[in-house]
């Protein structure tokens, strides 16, 4: 009786056992959850970008022309200053004498041609009376000449005693902004080689220096002969040549390209060593203070071309690898495909797809961790437009304004003001 009953045990354990393993039978997990999204298509404005240095339109170093102790300065440093204003003055005493006495040496000058014409006037008088000799005549001839060459003389001299005694007042050249002063007053100037004493510099216009490749060099050349034929300009015309072509900078500091200028000045050749031709811009800068510097690092763009439809998407989507830029776009069966692609530039955060994608493809934005090449997945679709930075930035922002009562209530209680 014991053997059956422990007969009877054993088979439901078994039977237990066997339900057991039917319940752990491997069940698959559900596909990943994506969210997609079309590509935005939209017009935009294909640009060239470039780094530059900005650089002041003109700039003048001050130096003393003429050799005396430095009397006085006349400026602040570091201030504007217009045309023609005095800076300083080097003691002008010696070049006053100076002046006095070439004024003394013309007036001697002149008196003794006024003598050798009247002699030379009575010696051809006497002569044709039959009462004086043609030497006479040939010599006061001779000391008339000779006279005239030393009033030119003396003329030149007190030209040059004027001109040294008005460089005794240095001044500016050009309207701009002035430096410090390398001289003090008290401190001999000018001996030996002209002496720096300070700097002036304009900074409006700004001027911005700027390479272009020889590959976008052409595409661009090739594009602006079309815009000339289209739109009839004359390339001869300087007026014409600048006025089309724009040009958009941003500073280091600054987001996106707030200054607006033109194309004034492009090199005659290619530069074979660097394969490059040298470009200049120019922007106003008529704020006060200057917003652009010289010396500054300056990121320059120039449109090339209008892009009727092209297609955008989230910079967030790009992938990169070994292989290059690619997409991650789910087809009709939610399967997962890689998209090698060839970006172009970027636009509020969305970047332009020039090649390797289509409008109705929905390109994976978020959750791109999860997606693997031939995986299935479960895709949410969205906005791409809700992507853009500008976008994002609104989002932030809403977001920011309700969650500040709150914020408000809370450091009241905690008896914040």
């Amino acid at each position: 009786m014991a053997d059956k009953t422990s007969l009877s045990t054993i088979i439901v354990t078994i039977g237990l056992l066997a339900g057991c393993e039917q319940a752990n039978v491997y069940a698959p997990p559900p596909p990943p959850k994506v969210s997609v999204a079309t590509p935005l298509q939209q017009g935009v404005t294909e640009y060239l970008e470039f780094t530059g240095t900005t650089r002041a339109v003109a700039s003048v170093e001050i130096r003393a022309r003429v050799a005396g102790f430095l009397d006085s300065m006349h400026f602040t440093p570091g201030t504007g200053v217009e045309m023609g204003a005095l800076l300083f003055t080097i003691d002008p005493r010696e070049y006053e004498a100076e002046l006095a006495a070439a004024e003394a040496e013309r007036e001697a000058a002149e008196a003794q041609l006024k003598r050798a014409e009247t002699e030379y006037a009575r010696s051809q008088r006497l002569y044709k009376q039959k009462a004086g000799s043609e030497a006479d005549v040939v010599k006061w001839l001779g000391e008339r000449d000779v006279a005239k060459a030393a009033v030119l003389r003396a003329e030149a001299k007190l030209e040059r005693a004027r001109l040294d005694l008005s460089f005794t007042e240095v001044t500016t050249p050009l309207s701009g902004r002035v430096s410090r002063n390398l001289v003090d007053p008290g401190n001999l100037v000018g001996e030996g080689e002209p002496t720096l004493l300070t700097t002036v510099t304009d900074f409006n216009p700004m001027q911005v220096y700027f390479s272009l490749n020889e590959r976008d060099l052409l595409r661009a050349y090739e594009l602006y002969r079309g815009r000339v034929e289209q739109k009839g300009y004359d390339p001869s015309e300087e007026s014409d040549r600048r006025a089309d072509i724009r040009l958009y900078m941003g500073l280091a500091t600054e987001q996106g390209y707030p200054h607006e200028g033109t194309l004034d000045f492009a090199e005659s050749e290619v530069d074979t060593s660097t394969g490059t031709m040298q470009l200049r811009g120019v922007f106003a800068n008529d704020e006060t203070p200057p917003v652009l510097l010289p010396g500054l690092f300056a990121r320059v763009r120039m449109p090339i071309q209008e892009l009727p439809e092209a297609l955008l998407v989230s910079e967030r989507a790009i992938g990169s690898d070994q292989g290059g830029r690619y997409l991650l776009v789910v087809n009709s069966e939610n399967l997962v495909e890689r998209r090698p692609i060839r970006q172009g530039q970027l636009e509020d955060g969305m970047r332009v797809i020039k090649e390797g994608l289509l409008a109705g493809d929905r390109v994976i934005v978020a959750g791109i961790q999860r997606a693997r090449p031939g995986a299935k997945v479960e895709p949410e679709q969205v906005d791409m437009a809700s992507l853009s930075a500008s976008a994002l930035r609104a989002a932030a922002e809403e977001k920011n304004a309700k969650a500040s009562p709150s914020e408000t209530k809370t450091a009241k209680q905690d008896g914040q003001p």
